[in-house]
C-alpha cells in the first residue's frame, strides 16, 4: 500500500489520543494520529516522524496526518487503518501460504455480535479472518496489545465459535515494520486476551504473524515470524511493565 504524499516531522507532543504537535519545517503544526492506541514507546518527544499531506482534502480540520515513526534505525508504520488494507491485498495476490487459493474476498462482514475485517470463500471452504495491526516491539519481540482490548477478547472467543460451526478461523497480527523475529500476546498487558488466543489456537482457530517492509511512503507485507504463546515474564518483557 501507498501514500500518495508523505513529509518528514519532529514529533512534540501528543495531548489526547486523536492529536500530536509536530514540527514541520521549524514551525509547530497540529496533526491527525491515525492510530488510538498509546504508542509510548514510539512517540517520544524529539524523534523524526513521517506525516501523510492530505493538502487535496479540503474537508479535514488538520492537513497532516501521524502514520510512521522512526525507532532508532528502524520505521514502524502506526497507521491503525491500514493493515486491513495490506492483508487484503496480500490474500488477492495469493501471498498468504495456506490461502492461495481464495475465489471471493470481502471485506468487514458481521459473524453473530462481530465485525471480522475480512470473509472469504475458497473451493472447499468459508471463513474469517480478524486482523491486529502490532506497532509493539522490544528487542526483537512484538506483542499485541499495548493496551487491554476487551472488544479484541471478544471478537477472539466469537471466532473459535464460528470454527466449531465449521468456518476456517484466522487471527492475523500484521507487524507493522521489518526487525522482529518473534510474535507473543502481551501477558502482561491484558493477560484476558492473550489467554483467548492460545484458547484460539487450541480450538482450531489458526493464529498468523507476518513482518512488513515499511517505507517513508509505503508499507508491505513481507515474510512469516515465529509465535511463541508463553507467558514467562523475562527481562525483556518486564521493561514493557
Amino acid at each position: 500500500m501507498r501514500y500518495h504524499r508523505t513529509i518528514e516531522g519532529v514529533f512534540v507532543k501528543r495531548p489526547n489520543r486523536f492529536i500530536a504537535q509536530v514540527l514541520i519545517d521549524g514551525k509547530e503544526e497540529t496533526v491527525h494520529v491515525k492510530n488510538t492506541g498509546r504508542c509510548k514507546e514510539l512517540l517520544v518527544p524529539g524523534v523524526k516522524v513521517i506525516l501523510e499531506d492530505c493538502v487535496h482534502n479540503p474537508n479535514r480540520k488538520t492537513r497532516y496526518s501521524l502514520i510512521a515513526v522512526w525507532k532508532g534505525a528502524m520505521l514502524v508504520n502506526m497507521d491503525s487503518q491500514i493493515p486491513n488494507a495490506v492483508v487484503f491485498e496480500a490474500l488477492k495476490n495469493g501471498k498468504i501460504k495456506g490461502f492461495e487459493d481464495i475465489s471471493y474476498l470481502k471485506r468487514e462482514v458481521t459473524y453473530g455480535k462481530s465485525r471480522y475485517d475480512i470473509y472469504f470463500e475458497s473451493k472447499e471452504q468459508k471463513g474469517f479472518i480478524e486482523i491486529k495491526g502490532v506497532t509493539l516491539e522490544n528487542n526483537g519481540v512484538s506483542m499485541f496489545p499495548d493496551a487491554p482490548t476487551e472488544r479484541g477478547t471478544k471478537h477472539v472467543l466469537e471466532m473459535i465459535e464460528a470454527v466449531k460451526e465449521g468456518y476456517r478461523g484466522a487471527l492475523f497480527f500484521l507487524i507493522q515494520m521489518k526487525k522482529p523475529d518473534v510474535f507473543r500476546p502481551n501477558w502482561q498487558m491484558d493477560r484476558a486476551f492473550s489467554e483467548s488466543v492460545k484458547l484460539a489456537k487450541e480450538n482450531g482457530v489458526e493464529i498468523l504473524a507476518y513482518d512488513s517492509i515499511v517505507s517513508e511512503n509505503s508499507i508491505t507485507i513481507d515474510k512469516p515470524v515465529k509465535i511463541d504463546f508463553s507467558h514467562e515474564v523475562n527481562h525483556r518483557d518486564r521493561c514493557l511493565d
